[in-house]
């Protein structure tokens, strides 16, 4: 198997590398890349089937999301008010009618369908599906090279992520206390202090850290980050409108990566257009972190 620092930095660097302004061949990148998610995620339901001790790893995974999760959210909740009593965000923005939040939630889930209908397969234990393991790597090289494409020709500048302050401070403020939370839970968790920092470093990016992490550490681990991460998209579509009114820097860093796109409109319905630049600013701040933290702390 490759190592993990090699298998997340050469595609990333090699995608960036690349400038791409044709509209309709980003486009197929951004649709290549929502089913590759899929694909990989499918795998990954196969390899967790074909665990030893399935019914305790089950527990031990959803036992490290719970805790994890919380911890994570409470370290990031208290450093965001703490941030918005310091420098208070104003704004003069009137609450519009949202989208269906269910909805929303619902479209999420679906991921975790396409995991269990892989581990339902898998469970089947049909020799050729003893190769999943091997499939999803390859198949994660080819993911981290178009999000290296994706990142490179976003449209953002050095100069618009320096200059919107607010944005960058939320994500700096989510990136240490999302940490924070992390090397806590290395020591209620019983895990080295590395796992523990590479599972607080997906900031929501679910489908990216469970896939990493099931590469570095195992399907255990990596299922564990991907429901931990699941959950704070999840948790953050709910709280964001009953957020904004009182602290519009806890309701953006709630979204971690996904405020530059899945939770996007929910943020701008809720706090305005005002909100947007900052919201595009902090997810593109903690997607670029999520691979190189992650190629870090698993290397």
């Amino acid at each position: 198997m490759l190592s993990g620092l090699l298998i997340i930095l050469l595609p990333l660097i090699t995608g960036y590398l690349i400038p791409l302004r044709n509209t309709a061949a980003l486009k197929i990148i951004n649709r290549l890349l929502s089913w590759i998610v899929y694909v990989i995620l499918f795998f990954m339901g196969i390899s967790l089937a074909f665990l030893e001790n399935l019914a305790s790893n089950l527990l031990a995974i959803f036992h490290y999301s719970a805790i994890s999760i919380t911890v994570i959210l409470v370290f990031n909740i208290a450093a965001l008010i703490w941030l918005e009593r310091v420098i208070p965000w104003r704004h003069n923005h009137q609450q519009e009618a949202l989208p269906s939040r269910i909805a929303m939630a619902l479209e999420s889930l679906k991921l975790c369908g396409v995991v269990i209908l892989g581990f339902a397969l898998g469970l089947t234990h049909f020799p050729v599906l003893q190769h999943a393991t091997e499939a999803s790597e390859y198949t994660l090289i080819f993911l981290l090279f178009l999000i290296g494409i994706q990142l490179r020709n976003n449209g953002m500048t050095l100069k618009q992520i320096v200059l919107n302050r607010r944005g960058m401070m939320v994500g700096i403020v989510v990136v240490i206390s999302s940490l924070a939370g992390g090397a806590l839970n290395a020591l209620l968790l019983d895990l080295p202090l590395r796992t523990g920092l590479a599972m607080a470093s997906g900031f929501g990016w679910y489908s990216l850290s469970g896939i990493l992490l099931t590469e570095a550490y195992g399907p255990v681990i990596g299922s564990a980050a991907f429901f931990n991460d699941l959950a704070r998209e999840l948790i953050a579509i709910m709280l964001i409108p009953g957020l904004v009114r009182r602290s519009r820097s806890t309701a953006l860093g709630l979204c971690g990566a996904t405020s530059m796109d899945f939770t996007l409109p929910v943020l701008q319905r809720s706090g305005g257009l005002e909100i947007v630049p900052a919201a595009i600013v902090h997810g593109f701040l903690l997607s670029l972190l999520v691979p190189l933290l992650m190629a870090f702390f698993t290397a």
